[in-house]
């Protein structure tokens, strides 16, 4: 059986005892993705950038796992206002250009951490 590799972004950081991200066998997993600024670890004032952030974060893990963002086969996104989808399909966009080779998705409204507007969960297989 594999044993689980734990993947650290900088940046990326939980306030709980749990990895960004996780590879068992040929399987990505992540824990809620934050779109905190890769250097400082902040939160960004635009929603625009916290969510350019997650997916500089996204590229970054899958890298990490030995793989790309073609490897991704599902995503959950959650946000604070269905408004912000509109900014999610700006990146998503840019990741995924071609309408027949996207991962599937998934987006909710929820109530997230204090400061957050948008999150992301990743699965991914290699």
């Amino acid at each position: 059986m594999a044993k689980r590799e734990v993947l650290h972004v900088n940046g990326s950081n939980h306030q709980n005892p749990i990895p960004t991200a996780v590879k068992i066998g040929n399987m990505v997993y992540t824990s809620a993705i934050i779109g905190s600024d890769p250097e400082t670890g902040e939160m960004p004032e635009r929603v625009e950038d916290e969510v350019a952030n997650l997916f500089h974060y996204m590229r970054e893990i899958m890298e990490l796992a030995g793989g790309t963002v073609d490897d991704i086969a599902h995503l959950s996104v959650s946000a604070t206002d269905r408004e912000y989808k509109k900014i999610v399909n700006v990146e998503w966009l840019k990741m995924f250009p071609n309408e027949i080779d996207r991962p599937a998705r998934h987006t909710s409204v929820k109530n997230l951490r204090e400061g957050l507007r948008v999150q992301i969960e990743m699965t991914a297989v290699l």
